[in-house]
């Protein structure tokens, strides 16, 4: 793993959501995107070197909306940037982590993605996130 990647918030509204943190920040978003595949829609904010990433559910069963049901809204997960995902997957299965998914996913910000089920990880929902080549 190279670094922190960005962490995941959790959100009700993007919108209010987008208003509270560019006040905190004191920077607007970089990008809002749709995705598809993960049934959320995202808005990330760069801060320094580090990477913010909002998450609402675009569904009314989507893993967000049933977290914050569960949860409540707020932190969600931490991805870290690695350069070979699928061997980066193949070392933590070995280690005993468990993949939510057997192969890499799109996901936002041209990024291909896995997920570590909390139960492996201490109780955090970890991504790892390459480039898109």
């Amino acid at each position: 793993m190279k670094k922190i990647e960005h962490i995941g918030i959790a959100v009700k509204d993007i919108d209010e959501s987008e208003a509270l943190f560019e006040a905190l920040f004191d920077v607007a978003p970089y990008k809002r995107e749709l995705v598809e595949s993960q049934n959320v829609l995202t808005s990330f904010f760069r801060v320094g070197n580090n990477k913010i990433e909002l998450l609402q559910s675009t569904t009314k069963d989507g893993v967000i909306k049933k977290f914050i049901d569960k949860k409540g809204p707020g932190f969600h997960h931490i991805a870290f940037a690695v350069t070979d995902i699928r061997a980066e997957m193949a070392r933590l299965q070995k280690q005993g982590f468990q993949l939510l998914n057997e192969n890499p996913v799109d996901g936002a910000d041209n990024k291909i993605v896995c997920f570590l089920h909390p139960k492996s990880s201490n109780g955090m929902l970890v991504e790892l996130v390459q480039e898109k080549a």
